[in-house]
């Protein structure tokens, strides 16, 4: 008997282990629970598109995008700017290498190719995009062009 409850049914391959328990599968017994199986396992690659997270501020400077991308480095990412507007961001985050002696606990982050792309303001100066990572942030800055005020010309009344 386990220590700690299994809910929906759950097995604990073993009962000492209280990272061992094995994933619920409501649709276990079906016919087409392979398949759907197969789909859900291959979802770890497209997770890691969605679990890039950034943040985009606009300064009265600048647009600012801030990317967590934590344990990648420089060389591993990719910024670059398409069709004049379109700031793009790419990388992979590769899976860890598996030793035969190994036994895995848990498994959470995400591993693949990731990109998010974002259409740029008509007023960003592509020319002076700007880089940098630290911490496991990348900081992408892309300076405004100032605004021109019009220009207003008084008009002396005859009269």
């Amino acid at each position: 008997m386990s220590l700690i409850p299994s809910f929906f049914g759950g097995k604990r391959s073993n009962v000492f282990d209280p990272f061992s328990l094995d994933i619920w599968d409501p649709f276990e017994g079906f016919p087409f629970s392979a398949t759907l199986a197969n789909l859900t396992s291959s979802g770890g690659e497209s997770s890691a598109i969605a679990n890039t997270r950034v943040d985009w501020k606009e300064t009265p400077q600048a647009h600012v995008f801030s990317v967590d991308l934590p344990g990648l480095k420089k060389d591993e990412v990719k910024v670059e700017v398409e069709d004049g507007k379109v700031l793009q961001i790419s990388g992979e985050r590769s899976r860890q290498k598996e030793e035969k002696d190994d036994r895995w606990h848990r498994v959470e982050r995400s591993t693949g190719k990731f990109l998010r792309r974002f259409r740029l303001p008509e007023n960003a100066k592509i020319d002076e995009v700007k880089a940098g990572m630290e911490n496991g942030v990348l900081t992408v800055t892309v300076p405004k062009e100032e605004e021109k005020k019009p220009e207003v010309k008084s008009v002396e009344i005859s009269g």
